[in-house]
C-alpha cells in the first residue's frame, strides 16, 4: 500500500527508526560477509578510478573524492525515492544499508583476537591481527605497543564505524549512510600524509575531518556516559605507588591527613576521569577527532594512550592521552566492553533521532497539502450558505 504524506503521522516515523535498529542487530549477528562486501566492492572500484585519474594534485584529488562519493550517494538517493511510502521497504533497505556500512562485529572481534594473542604470548600472531584495525607498523611493537594500538583503534572506529553512520543515517537517510561510508572509506585509501597522497588524498581527509568532526564529539560524549558500563581492571599484586613530584598540600580544615580524597577512596570515577581526559587531551591529537574518541577511551579505562607510531615508514609523534598506566592485553577486553555500550547508546540515539525528524516532515506535508476545495457548483453555494449562517 502507497501511502500519501501526512496520511499517518506514526507510520511515517517508523521505517528509518527501525531500519536503522535492526541493522545494527544483523550485524551484531552476522557480521561481515567474507565475499561480496558492498564496501569491498567500492574499495575496489575506488582503487580502479585512482589508477586512471591519479596525479600529484589536489584538484585531481578533489574530482576523484567527488566522483568516488556521488556514484555511491546516487543509488542510495535512487532507492529511498524509490521506497519512498513503502513502510515495510524503507525499513528493510535502511536496516540492509546500516548493515552494509556499519562494522562493530568485526571490530570487536579483531580486538579480541588480538586481546587473546597477547594473552598467550603469542607476540607473531598479535601482529599478524594489528594490519586489520589499523595502518600502523607492527614489526617493531611490543606487547604493550599493540594492546595501545589495538584501543586506540577501538576508540577512534567506534566513531567511523558506528556513531558516525547511524548519525548521518537518522539524519539523512540512505544517501547519508552511503556517502558516510565512502568518504569514510576514501580517507583510508588515500587520506594519508604520505609523498603520493599529500597532496591527491588531501580533500578526501578534509571531507573525512568534516564528516567527522560532530560523531566523533557525540562519541566522546557516549563514551563519558557508559564508562560505568567498564569493569575494573584485573590486578594481579597490590598497586606500585608513583614517587611524589612534590610535597603534600596539607589537609583541608575538618579533615586529616588519613582522609580518603573527595573524590573517593581512589580518586573520580570513571565517567570524570573521560570527561577530563577529553576536556584536557581531546583537543591535542594532530587529528581534530579521532583524539576526543581516544582521551575519552583512555579515561574511561584508566589507561594512557598515544606516543610515537609508525606509518609506512613514517615516524609520528603524538601527545600523551590520559594519565593512567601503560595499557595491558586485559584493558583491550574493556575496550570491548565500553564499545559496545556506546554501540547501543549511539543506537537509541539515532533511533529517536529519526523518529523526531519523522515527525518533522509529516507535520510539514500536511501544513503543505492542499486544502479541500467543493466540487461543484452546488457544493460550494453551501459552504457560503454555512458560512454566512
Amino acid at each position: 500500500m502507497v501511502l500519501r504524506p501526512g496520511h499517518n503521522d506514526l507510520v511515517s516515523r517508523w521505517p528509518l527508526a527501525l531500519g536503522l535498529a535492526a541493522g545494527v542487530a544483523l550485524d551484531a549477528l552476522l557480521g561481515d560477509p567474507r565475499r561480496g562486501h558492498p564496501v569491498a566492492a567500492f574499495g575496489r572500484a575506488a582503487a580502479a578510478l585512482e589508477s586512471r585519474d591519479y596525479a600529484d594534485s589536489r584538484l585531481r584529488g578533489t574530482a576523484h573524492a567527488a566522483a568516488c562519493v556521488l556514484a555511491a550517494a546516487a543509488p542510495a538517493a535512487l532507492l529511498a525515492r524509490r521506497t519512498r511510502g513503502r513502510p515495510p521497504w524503507q525499513a528493510a533497505s535502511a536496516a540492509f544499508a546500516v548493515w552494509a556500512v556499519t562494522g562493530a562485529h568485526s571490530l570487536h572481534i579483531e580486538a579480541e583476537r588480538a586481546m587473546l594473542a597477547l594473552a598467550g604470548h603469542d607476540l607473531p600472531a598479535a601482529r599478524r591481527v594489528l594490519p586489520s584495525l589499523c595502518g600502523r607498523d607492527p614489526a617493531a611493537l611490543d606487547a604493550t605497543g599493540i594492546a595501545r594500538a589495538v584501543i586506540e583503534s577501538v576508540a577512534e572506529n567506534t566513531c567511523d564505524a558506528v556513531v558516525a553512520p547511524l548519525l548521518w543515517g537518522a539524519v539523512a537517510g540512505l544517501p547519508g549512510l552511503a556517502a558516510y561510508r565512502a568518504v569514510n572509506t576514501l580517507d583510508a585509501m588515500v587520506g594519508y600524509r604520505s609523498p603520493r597522497y599529500l597532496r591527491f588524498g588531501w580533500a578526501s581527509a578534509r571531507l573525512d575531518d568534516a564528516a567527522n568532526w560532530i560523531p566523533a564529539r557525540v562519541t566522546a560524549a557516549l563514551t563519558v556516559a557508559c564508562a560505568a558500563a567498564v569493569p575494573p581492571p584485573v590486578t594481579c599484586g597490590p598497586p606500585v605507588p608513583r614517587p611524589a613530584t612534590r610535597a603534600p598540600a596539607a589537609p583541608l580544615p575538618g579533615t586529616s591527613a588519613q582522609s580518603p580524597p573527595a573524590g573517593g577512596r581512589h580518586g573520580p570515577g570513571p565517567a570524570a576521569a573521560a570527561l577530563r581526559a577529553v576536556l584536557r587531551d581531546g583537543s591535542r591529537h594532530p587529528s581534530p577527532n579521532a583524539g576526543q574518541c581516544e582521551a575519552a577511551f583512555a579515561g574511561a579505562l584508566g589507561v594512557r594512550l598515544g606516543g610515537t607510531n609508525v606509518y609506512g615508514g613514517v615516524t609520528e609523534a603524538r601527545p600523551e592521552l590520559g594519565e593512567g598506566r601503560a595499557p595491558e592485553p586485559e584493558d583491550i577486553r574493556r575496550a570491548v566492553r565500553l564499545s559496545r555500550a556506546v554501540t547501543v547508546a549511539a543506537t537509541g540515539l539515532a533511533v529517536l533521532i529519526a523518529v523526531r525528524r519523522g515527525g518533522r516532515r509529516s507535520r510539514s506535508a500536511t501544513r503543505s497539502a492542499p486544502r479541500w476545495r467543493p466540487t461543484t457548483a452546488r457544493a460550494g453555494r453551501i459552504q457560503r450558505q454555512r458560512r454566512s449562517g
